[in-house]
């Protein structure tokens, strides 16, 4: 590959850019050597980092369009690449941001940005990669590689659904502030309290209580919201999926939504599940997921056996459990509620909008079931489900 001396050194190291995620995606080698021979080289520092960097943006702009939120494509590279190119993605997203004033930028996505601690911190955007590079500990030839890495993720990127709407397209939306909050940080404290106590029965117990918590509110903000004729709306949000053992992690979501009169979808592909329900439901299964999947773990690891068929056995037939237990809760407390004739139909009303809304938003599903052959790993995983707290059933998922 030869560069013609005529054409301005920036046009050059942009196509070479090019030419290199090209040949990456095409496993062209030989290709991808030749155009990192000219971008380490002879087409110059400055314009090779601006190249890239501009390529970056220009990408992270385009999936924020295309449903993708900051938190979500940073966690892509780190689990199709590493860490080092979560964080090359973390920069680009500081970097995209400074675009956007802060009146349109929504307050999850700020949240986001917080999490990943995406600050513009380089002097310089014709000295990012050269600065990157310092602060990684790697030479400049890795620093171009990973970028090129990170742009080949972000071209394969397909439109997800766009659930949080992007920097400059809306004011910042802000979360209620009632007795949601107040109930949640209840929640928040028994759970915890589970997580860390030594004793079964203890753990049981807090986890058992929040859930009644979650139930009670649930139905009060439902009644509630009937009466005074508010409108409320289901809403959506991604929670990530990791492996291993990743369907039965799924399977835990799916009952613990179901429970909470919520759908989760899964999407094995990127390792993610997109739950659909009312805003106060989804707070509260994603916090009661997250902590029983801390001691789902923690069950798990005391265990004699350490094998992939023992815990993935383990793991489903705890969910499976869970969604009993669950299920039970709830039915106790909407049947001993004051309301429960005035309540059914409410209940029923709001869970055929959930459904709408799963069936706008994922026209085509795919139901597949998890299975354990493992009898030893089952029967352990309904009994540390017994003493943690809270049917498998069908996953939702979409390839």
């Amino acid at each position: 590959m030869r560069t013609n001396s005529d054409e301005p050194r920036p046009q050059v190291a942009d196509e070479t850019v090019q030419r290199a995620v090209w040949s990456v995606r095409a496993g062209r080698t030989y290709d991808l050597e030749d155009c990192l021979t000219l971008l380490t080289g002879p087409l110059g520092e400055q314009p090779v980092n601006r190249a890239l960097l501009t390529a970056l943006l220009r990408d992270v702009r385009r999936l924020w369009h295309d449903g993708w939120q900051p938190a979500e494509l940073a966690r892509a590279a780190r689990r199709d690449h590493s860490a080092r190119h979560g964080r090359l993605v973390a920069d680009a997203i500081a970097a995209q941001m400074r675009s956007h004033a802060s009146a349109t930028v929504d307050h999850r996505w700020r949240a986001q940005l917080a999490e990943l601690g995406a600050t513009v911190w380089w002097a310089h955007d014709d000295l990012y990669l050269t600065a990157w590079a310092a602060r990684e500990g790697v030479s400049r030839t890795v620093a171009i590689v990973t970028a090129v890495e990170v742009l080949c993720l972000l071209n394969a990127l397909p439109p997800i659904e766009l659930i949080v709407p992007p920097p400059g397209t809306a004011g910042p939306a802000v979360p209620a502030a009632d007795l949601d909050e107040r109930t949640l940080s209840r929640v928040r404290a028994l759970l915890a309290k589970a997580e860390s106590t030594d004793y079964p029965e203890e753990a049981e117990a807090c986890t058992a209580k929040a859930q009644e918590l979650m139930a009670r509110h649930r139905i009060d903000h439902a009644l509630l919201t009937a009466e005074t004729g508010r409108r409320d709306a289901p809403a959506s949000r991604r929670v990530p999926v990791d492996n291993p053992y990743e369907a039965p992690k799924t399977l835990l979501l799916q009952v613990v939504a179901d429970a909470n009169g919520c759908r989760a979808v899964w999407t094995k592909r990127f390792g993610f599940s997109t739950l659909i329900g009312f805003p106060t439901d989804l707070d509260a299964t994603e916090i009661l997921f997250t902590s029983l999947l801390i001691q789902a773990t923690r069950a798990m690891t005391h265990e004699r056996s350490s094998t992939r068929a023992f815990r993935h056995a383990f793991l489903t037939a705890y969910a499976s459990r869970i969604g009993e237990r669950l299920d039970a809760t709830v039915e106790e407390v909407t049947t001993t509620t004051p309301q429960s004739t005035a309540l059914l139909p409410v209940l029923t009303a709001r869970a055929d909008e959930v459904r709408s809304a799963v069936e706008r938003q994922f026209p085509r599903l795919v139901h597949r079931t998890t299975t354990a052959g493992n009898r030893a790993g089952w029967l352990s995983g309904r009994a540390a489900a017994d003493r943690a707290s809270l049917t498998g059933r069908h996953e939702v998922s979409r390839d």
